[in-house]
């Protein structure tokens, strides 16, 4: 059964539930994240003891922003779509990852997911297949300096990618614009404080890493077919790894009914699991899979 066949199943009622969208459900989490990231900074912002063992938690907690943010792309965190669009944009900052650009470059990765000419995710540069090219995945090289091009790009006003649609090039052009100014300052805030490398420069180098392992899983290794159920994996985790992730290690579910809150996943993973044909029992046994095929 392809995820159509499975979404045709569902009894209208089921559908209605499963896309209700609640701003309670998404601003509890939304506080318990930050909560978490806020505690954390503070601790190491003023230097309590034996705070630099906090960088690399700290830094996961950051960098696993890239979840919601990537959640917010779908405008389904949250009842109010505004609201997701205001996080998404605040998240651009600490993330390097111009929001109004991504919204776009991940709607097309859905449109075209694991198709190694169209999705923009892998088309020109596919998944590590060597140990080289892991561990260079793995450092975040690709991400960070991916994402700077972009910038630069979108504030010259080069954005030419066929997903990108044209209305929203000057509002994409903006954005970069006010993102590299505000880099800009951040960068010369060094001068008089170290306050950006502690809580923000360092922590997000060692966090990316954790991100990469996390984000390989969803799709690595996955056929490139049409079927969400086939070309997108379902890690199962504990709850810790569910929170920082929005639930999104339910991500055949994702994608299967990308309209599916965050919060429903879980539902919706009971009634769809089955049919699941990538279904990795946890990301270490992923991982160890991953590894032996390199």
């Amino acid at each position: 059964m392809d995820h159509r066949a499975f979404i045709a199943t569902l009894p209208p009622q089921q559908k209605a539930a499963l896309h209700r969208r609640s701003d309670a459900a998404g601003l509890k989490h939304l506080a318990g994240h930050l909560g978490l990231l806020l505690a954390m900074g503070a601790y190491i912002g003023f230097g309590g003891p034996f705070w630099p063992v906090l960088l690399l938690p700290y830094g996961i907690v950051l960098m696993f922003l890239f979840t919601l943010s990537h959640e917010c792309t779908h405008a389904t965190p949250f009842a109010r779509p505004w609201i997701s669009d205001v996080v998404g944009h605040a998240l651009s900052l600490p993330l390097l990852l111009p929001f109004t650009w991504f919204r776009y470059f991940h709607l097309a990765h859905h449109k075209y997911t694991n198709d190694p000419e169209r999705d923009p995710e892998i088309a020109g540069h596919p998944r590590p297949t060597t140990w080289r090219d892991y561990l260079i995945y793995l450092s975040g090289w690709g991400y960070w300096t991916g994402n700077l091009k972009t910038l630069f790009r979108n504030a010259a006003g080069r954005i030419d990618a066929p997903y990108l649609p044209e209305r929203r090039h000057a509002r994409m052009r903006q954005e970069a614009r006010i993102l590299l100014a505000l880099y800009a300052g951040l960068l010369l805030s060094l001068l008089f404080s170290p306050a950006v490398f502690w809580l923000w420069i360092l922590p997000a180098l060692l966090g990316q890493p954790i991100l990469r392992l996390y984000l390989l899983a969803e799709h690595g290794h996955c056929p490139p077919v049409a079927n969400m159920l086939e070309n997108t994996r379902t890690t199962l985790t504990n709850r810790a790894v569910r929170f920082l992730a929005w639930n999104m290690p339910f991500h055949a579910e994702h994608h299967a009914m990308p309209a599916v809150p965050f919060h429903a996943l879980p539902a919706l993973h009971q009634d769809i699991r089955a049919h699941l044909a990538s279904l990795s029992p946890s990301y270490r046994s992923f991982t160890a899979e991953y590894l032996r095929k390199l």
